[in-house]
């Protein structure tokens, strides 16, 4: 009461934890159902606590000059977390958009005055993976960086940044903690850049290696760049696991985290789950928050 705030880097995190009773009455659900309401942050998503982590830890090693431009490869919220948070400790932002994101994105994009590019204008060998259907991280982050380099922008790189992870190691995990008194068992999320899945893999685990941790992937075709005949997708989440069920995911591997589990859903469940919440509880969830409810209600 009574405080004002300075800035929108102060308001990130600490957002609330409620249980999700008419949906668990309606499916007869004997466990607690709890979402951790994120689009409470500043720019409406949980990647604000990795885009403003990622910000301020670069400042602090230098790595990232006063005024100097970010760049990074995303399929939305991340980069509309490193917009927001880039204008207001004074950096722009020039992004690389996946292809097939949605057009309100390239709308609030446009509305920061993002220069905005598709993975297809960073270089004709991701343009041939992306036409090929077998798209290498590894390789896209090394064109990013040379476009950054040419330009002298600081490339976050989100997909290998371990302060991605660390943001919710730091502020993600602790809030679940106190919140449910330490009450953990299993904690289900989508896999995006493993940022999440990491730095909770880890927290939770210290804290008691018994409470699960399960990943969410998109099942065949419902990735963005699968074709999908209903027009239904999961947006900006890849696979977790290759073909012989190893993560592929740079974050993960770098964490080496502990997933007990991994769960495919299709974005017509997806879908389907998040039209049923916002009329059992009145809660409007993204296709991401949705697929992991749909995955949560299962392991429920």
């Amino acid at each position: 009461m009574g405080k004002i705030y300075k800035s929108i880097t102060e308001l990130v995190g600490h957002t609330p934890l409620v249980e999700l009773t008419n949906y668990e009455s309606k499916h007869g659900l004997k466990a607690t159902l709890l979402g951790k309401l994120e689009y409470f942050n500043p720019s409406g998503s949980v990647k604000d606590r990795a885009a403003l982590n990622m910000i301020e830890e670069a400042e602090k090693s230098g790595k990232l000059k006063p005024g100097q431009t970010i760049v990074d490869n995303t399929s939305g919220n991340t980069g509309i977390a490193l917009a927001a948070f880039g204008h207001a400790k004074g950096h722009e932002f020039v992004t690389f958009l996946e292809p097939g994101v949605s057009v309100e994105r390239e709308y609030i994009f446009k509305a920061y005055g993002v220069d905005q590019y598709w993975f297809t204008d960073i270089s004709d060998r991701v343009k041939e993976m992306l036409q090929s259907g077998a798209l290498d991280i590894g390789k896209l982050e090394e064109d990013v960086q040379k476009y950054a380099d040419e330009h002298d922008y600081f490339y976050i790189d989100q997909c290998s940044n371990v302060n991605n992870a660390e943001a919710h190691y730091k502020t993600t995990g602790p809030e679940i903690w106190e919140d449910t008194e330490g009450k953990v068992d299993i904690v289900v999320m989508l896999g995006g850049t493993g940022g999440t899945i990491s730095g909770l893999s880890k927290y939770f685990k210290e804290k008691d290696e018994k409470i699960q941790i399960i990943a969410v992937q998109p099942g065949v075709k419902s990735r963005l760049d699968e074709n999908n005949e209903t027009g239904n997708t999961i947006d900006g989440v890849f696979p977790l696991l290759d073909g012989n069920g190893n993560f592929i995911i740079p974050l993960i591997k770098k964490y080496n985290a502990a997933v007990d589990e991994v769960i495919d859903v299709t974005a017509e469940d997806a879908y389907a789950t998040g039209r049923e919440l916002v009329r059992t509880d009145g809660i409007f969830l993204g296709q991401s928050a949705s697929a992991a409810l749909w995955a949560a209600t299962r392991v429920a």
